[in-house]
């Protein structure tokens, strides 16, 4: 029963898109699609999140066709962790754009449109994590990047279509790398299955395994927006509709940390790239934040602690230890749901006061109390104020930082202090002039009223938040356990080929 499981989520989202387009004058009846249909995604994520940490990995070999031959769906404790976490976060931003009214019949966001390419784009996203090789992994990537031109630009603005177009050129450059290392890859070694892919890189010259590994890391880390090539995504995600950027913010940049993780581990396990990655994770956390403290708009502010606190993750990766590879996936779903959140609650601030201009905003803290706690806590916890699940996530990584052999490890320990320090002093500008000040004309409107589902969904993943804190103990059991595997190789080879590599 469990590996008929495991291509459900890419699946329903799919034929929920299909059957919202055919709803498309059914505005009612779309949405509870919409809605059955990613909490039905969700419940699934979870049984194959049990499954995987229990078992080992759940494969699946699509239309019956055996490894390498056909396409092969792989659930291992990894991929189904990102599938529960980007399956609640996807939920609850879901029934956020329905508070909002996004997807409502207008101008802006026709009906016709919004649900079936949300949908859609859930579809690409967890075709992405369950991808047992790198043609399928590339598919995942164009599924949810074609849903994601199409949201990024909804309402057809002029400031949408242009910031839109320099997101869909860098999108489509990664791509095109993404796709040329496919090819060099099955020109090298004849087969795109990963796990077959575990032990014919390591038998290729080491020149061309660095070329081949180079290639990927680049369309990965593009797509992750790690440094120097993250200058696209502050002034691509502020601009979209608030729903849109939330769910943009915290998962696609995640599938390519997800990519860079899988071929770190399982493609190309430790070697000089690793080096390389601690150089680029230590300026993506310095120039990162750097940027987030000389913005004066909320949404760009995100947008570059987004980009700064990609690089605690690729530090992680570039440990390649248990522990720092632990803490790096522990990173991946804190941040997910704490950035996710933090832009859900920028689009409660445009709300409530017209406007996410610090300039024009002030006392949010009096004429909305409840608002400011939604932003407090996940200001706080991004910050990585202790006990929140920031801080535990931060301190995972810095000790596997500080029990790595070499300087270079402890020069990152140092970025990702200050980048933490800086982190904070971003979040407490934000509180003390949006929240804190004395109120400005934009706040005062008492007429103003923020629609239930909107503050319930954020309160959700506040909530959620908050209970990654609480439940630190056993999500770092599950993610030391899919480190272990992941350094070990083995149980996801096995898993795909139990009769042996052919």
């Amino acid at each position: 029963m469990t590996p008929a499981l495991v291509p459900l989520p890419v699946v329903v989202p799919l034929l929920g898109a299909a059957l919202t387009l055919i709803l498309a004058n059914r505005p009612r009846l779309q949405r509870s699609v919409s809605v059955v249909g990613l909490a039905t995604t969700l419940a699934v994520a979870v049984t194959l999140l049990v499954e995987a940490y229990r078992h080992g990995p759940v494969v699946v070999q699509v239309g019956g066709w055996p490894a390498p031959v056909g396409i092969v769906l792989v659930a291992d404790q990894l991929a189904a962790l990102m599938l529960v976490v980007s399956s609640a976060v996807t939920l609850c931003v879901l029934l956020y754009s329905i508070g909002q009214g996004r997807g409502e019949t207008s101008e802006t966001a026709p009906v016709s449109i919004y649900h079936p390419t949300y949908l859609v784009l859930t579809a690409g996203v967890t075709n992405a994590f369950l991808a047992g090789d790198l043609f399928n992994l590339f598919v995942g990537f164009e599924i949810l990047l074609a849903a994601s031109f199409v949201l990024i630009t909804l309402g057809g603005t002029e400031t949408r279509i242009r910031t839109g177009s320099t997101y869909v050129v860098v999108s489509v450059l990664s791509s095109m790398i993404f796709l040329a290392a496919v090819g060099l890859v099955y020109a090298a070694t004849g087969t795109l299955n990963m796990a077959q892919l575990a032990g014919r890189l390591d038998g290729l010259p080491a020149g061309v395994r660095m070329a081949l590994q180079l290639m990927l890391l680049l369309a990965f880390g593009i797509k992750a927006a790690v440094f120097p090539v993250s200058a696209w995504l502050p002034d691509s995600y502020p601009t979209a509709p608030a729903p849109v950027t939330a769910v943009f913010a915290g998962l696609l940049t995640k599938v390519g940390v997800y990519s860079i993780i899988r071929t770190k581990t399982l493609l190309f396990p430790g070697g000089q790239a690793d080096r390389l990655l601690m150089v680029v994770a230590g300026l993506t956390m310095v120039v990162g934040i750097l940027g987030a403290v000389a913005q004066s708009d909320m949404k760009r502010l995100f947008s570059f602690t987004l980009v700064s606190h990609i690089g605690f993750m690729i530090f992680g990766v570039a440990l390649s230890s248990v522990a720092g590879l632990s803490g790096a996936i522990f990173y991946v779903v804190h941040h997910i749901t704490i950035q996710t959140t933090l832009f859900l609650v920028a689009g409660l601030v445009e709300e409530r006061a017209g406007s996410t201009d610090l300039r024009r905003l002030g006392g949010l803290a009096r004429v909305a109390p409840l608002l400011a706690v939604l932003f407090f806590v996940p200001a706080m916890n991004l910050a990585g104020v202790p006990p929140f699940s920031g801080f535990l996530g931060k301190l995972g990584l810095l000790q596997a930082g500080v029990a790595a052999p070499g300087v270079l490890p402890g020069v990152l320990v140092g970025a990702g202090a200050v980048t933490s320090l800086l982190t904070l002093y971003a979040a407490s500008r934000v509180w003390n002039i949006a929240f804190w000040r004395s109120p400005r004309l934009a706040t005062t409107d008492p007429t103003v009223r923020l629609p239930a589902l909107m503050v319930g969904a954020t309160t959700a993943l506040v909530v959620l938040g908050v209970a990654l804190t609480l439940a630190a103990g056993p999500l770092f059991e599950v993610t030391a356990d899919a480190a272990t595997d992941l350094r070990a190789r083995t149980p996801y080879v096995r898993a795909v080929f139990p009769g042996g590599v052919p």
